[in-house]
């Protein structure tokens, strides 16, 4: 089983009924219920207001794959959490980000970049699928629209990435690199742009099949180990 860890800041769905509405669980819940019911997955859930926020030695040390929404409370994550997760991922745990996660401590902290862009409320975007061979789009069609999301355009202030997954092009006429890869240290990374909280996107079929590709995909080998600075004697002598 892969252990994933879905962590939301949960706010919005606290303070906007619009958004509770939407998701009346919270953006968590819409998730994680889909991957623990697509096989070979266990889920808990873990969120800002939770002791450690959600974050504790204990949590990270059993979690595989974390899972990252979070959107207006980015500066209440401490540093402490931002080290211990960032840890993790150097050595093995994988860190799916979701839309606004590109603004969290985490995510730029692993990107050593701003992680700027563009944005605007309220568009329709077509997403492409530019890898098809790739594991992430296992089963996602050649493209799909969304016919309400916050568009984020480009320039995206990002390393580069290792890989490409997903373009995405909004109605006002920006596009942006929307589901991108990473490996740091032992762990792999994908960001995906979709999932502004106040649309209905962790409805949407296509959207949860990508988070749960990048899931298997993010999991640790057997093999996944931080790179240690060690002393070692000479092989030759």
């Amino acid at each position: 089983m892969i252990r994933v860890l879905v962590w939301n800041e949960y706010r919005h769905e606290k303070q906007q009924p619009a958004v509770a509405d939407i998701y009346p669980g919270g953006i968590h819940r819409a998730i994680g219920e889909y991957l623990g019911e697509s096989g070979g997955i266990s889920v808990r859930y873990a969120c800002l207001d939770d002791p450690e926020q959600g974050l504790s030695l204990d949590i990270l040390d059993n979690t595989d794959v974390l899972v990252w929404w979070g959107h207006m409370a980015h500066g209440e994550v401490t540093d402490e959490n931002v080290e211990r997760v960032c840890r993790r991922v150097n050595a093995g745990m994988g860190l799916i980000a979701l839309h606004s996660a590109h603004h969290s401590k985490v995510f730029r902290r692993l990107c050593g970049t701003s992680c700027n862009l563009k944005w605007r409320h309220g568009d329709r975007e077509r997403l492409w699928t530019v890898v098809p061979s790739h594991p992430i789009a296992l089963g996602v069609p050649e493209h799909f629209e969304l016919e309400r999301e916050e568009m984020y355009g480009e320039p995206f202030d990002i390393p580069t990435p290792d890989e490409v997954v997903f373009m995405g092009w909004f109605a006002g006429g920006e596009v942006f690199r929307s589901g991108v890869t990473y490996r740091r240290g032992a762990g792999r990374i994908f960001y995906f742009q979709p999932g502004h909280e106040e649309y209905p996107v962790y409805h949407n079929g296509n959207v949860l099949k990508i988070i749960g590709n990048a899931v298997r995909w993010a999991a640790p080998g057997e093999n996944a180990a931080m790179i240690e600075c060690t002393n070692p004697g000479a092989l030759e002598v």
